[in-house]
């Protein structure tokens, strides 16, 4: 049994989330989505991905 990544690079969460890697990158640049460098290339925790989703899930659900 193989072990999901635990850090993602952009590319990879905008695949995963379904969006282009610009708006990741937007995200990142503006400290919504929480990431380090390695080098000159964006990282993003696979649990930190997933938690900013729900924490803006539930903002969103509870303003409509």
């Amino acid at each position: 049994m193989t072990k999901a990544k635990q850090v993602m690079t952009v590319k990879e969460i905008a695949e995963y989330m379904g969006v282009h890697p610009m708006t990741i990158y937007k995200h990142v640049q503006d400290g919504d989505i929480p990431a380090f460098k390695i080098g000159a290339s964006w990282r993003i925790r696979r649990d930190s991905i997933k938690k900013w989703m729900d924490d803006n899930e539930h903002k969103n659900q509870g303003g409509v």
